[in-house]
């Protein structure tokens, strides 16, 4: 195929991608809470409007992964582009609840469709450059990126309210406006970058998006029944869920908590922007000592997992006991730097165990698990925190990390190759995503095909698409 991209090109691609997706993420994070908040809402009222963005994406998760399996990634990368643009929008004219309420479902509507799609064209471009390449490296570099541009914009973010007028609550739209600006950006670079990697479409794109959304029950279909049948998937799931419900902890309690030790809810937000992107940089440093970590496990995935989740656990018991914004920092950093280098590991074993077709599907499984632990906690931290504060909280969802770990250590190496050893020339995991047929199990013969031939075998005459 002439216009295919090298390892090299995908993998930039990829990268860069990343970084212009999570970048205008990183500018809201530190100001959406406090919005909501300086515009009347409770506590408990934000917890309820997070949910919100839980139960979109619980309801529409593996539909539209089924659909950007069926009908190519690039499309639905570009709608879930343009309805972040239009969350952001909302975001910043929100009063009321109801207001927070549709900008968040447009937020987790648009977090649906982009939850795999964008991986899942990355790792098909490279085994259809070459069928023997491992993608750990590349999800490695995106997951720096990603971090990277979630610090930087956390930093913009933050800074850019107190910067401007450190009174005015008005300018934490600020950030939500330059929010929406960049997911413009970004959707222009995804259709200039994002290429085919499967058959030409045949016939009129209006039926190709037909017979693509007949596939999708299909296509979710068979990636349940492979989850529900392979142990090593149905514990990834488990790690996924958990992760949401420490994440949603740090990022629903945490800009209250560095807001009350600044003095003021603007200043709160630069002190809070400062924090996540200390987070997000540990975090990139963690994805890129994913690798090493292994290393130090002696070659053994579940105890690398296991221990980096264990390490997490004791940075969220670290928040809860921390009562300076130094040692909060540290806890914070601790717990996104164990938690992103778990990550490519985890994802390697996922993409080890399915094929082109249900790629972004089984994505999406992990982001809905994700979904469904971060729902969880902004349904139970407020009444935690009423109960016994935030402390309490923080407690709580160290100890849900702890037993994570117990599962992870019980993560099966030979379900992905993970029991051969690293040569020394070997910077990533070697043979994670491709190798021996019989370690691999069922599904390795589905590997060993250059991704446009699995993508065309098991998506079948119905869905004659173009899936990029």
């Amino acid at each position: 195929m002439s216009g295919t991209l090298t390892v090299q090109q995908a993998t930039r691609r990829y990268v860069g991608l990343t970084a212009l997706r999570w970048l205008p993420v990183g500018i809201s994070i530190p100001v959406t809470v406090l919005l909501a908040l300086s515009r009347g809402l409770t506590l408990g009222q934000v917890g309820a409007v997070f949910l919100v963005h839980s139960a979109v994406v619980v309801l529409l998760e593996l539909p539209t992964g089924g659909l950007a399996d069926a009908i190519g990634r690039r499309p639905v990368l570009v709608a879930s582009g343009l309805l972040h643009v239009a969350s952001c929008a909302a975001y910043a004219t929100a009063e009321s609840v109801a207001g927070f309420v549709l900008a968040t479902a447009l937020l987790g509507t648009g977090r649906a469709l982009d939850s795999g799609p964008l991986q899942a064209w990355y790792v098909d471009a490279v085994h259809l450059a070459d069928p023997d390449a491992d993608v750990v490296p590349g999800l490695s570099r995106a997951g720096v990126a990603d971090c990277l541009a979630l610090s930087v914009g956390a930093v913009l973010g933050g800074l850019t309210p107190a910067l401007l007028d450190g009174s005015s609550t008005s300018l934490l739209v600020l950030p939500h406006v330059a929010a929406g600006a960049l997911s413009l950006v970004s959707v222009v670079a995804v259709l200039l970058l994002v290429t085919p990697t499967g058959p030409p479409r045949t016939g009129s794109a209006l039926r190709a998006v037909t017979d693509g959304v007949a596939a999708v029950p299909r296509t979710v279909r068979d990636a349940l029944s492979l989850a529900a049948g392979d142990d090593a998937l149905r514990r990834v799931l488990v790690l996924s869920l958990v992760c949401g419900v420490c994440l949603s902890t740090l990022e629903l309690l945490g800009p209250g908590l560095f807001a009350e030790l600044s003095g003021s809810r603007t200043s709160g937000s630069a002190v809070f922007g400062a924090v996540m992107a200390v987070s997000f940089l540990a975090g990139a440093a963690g994805s890129a000592l994913a690798p090493r970590s292994r290393r130090l496990a002696r070659g053994s995935m579940p105890c690398a997992v296991a221990g980096l989740t264990a390490v997490s656990a004791l940075s969220l018991v670290g928040v809860a006991g921390s009562r300076t914004v130094l040692l909060a920092v540290c806890a914070y950093a601790g717990f996104y730097l164990a938690n992103a280098a778990s990550w490519p590991l985890l994802h390697a074993v996922l993409h080890s165990r399915v094929g082109s077709g249900g790629r972004a599907t089984a994505l999406s499984a992990s982001s809905l698990a994700l979904m469904l632990g971060g729902g969880l906690a902004n349904v139970v931290n407020p009444r935690v925190v009423d109960a016994g504060g935030r402390g309490a909280a923080f407690l709580v969802a160290g100890t849900a990390a702890l037993v994570a770990a117990a599962v992870a250590a019980r993560l099966r190496d030979e379900e992905a190759l993970l029991d051969e050893p690293l040569d020394d020339g070997q910077d990533l995991l070697g043979g994670v995503v491709l190798g021996d047929a019989g370690r691999q199990g069922q599904h390795a013969e589905q590997l060993a095909e250059p991704a446009g031939a699995v993508a065309a075998g098991e998506q079948g005459r119905a869905v004659r698409v173009d899936p990029a």
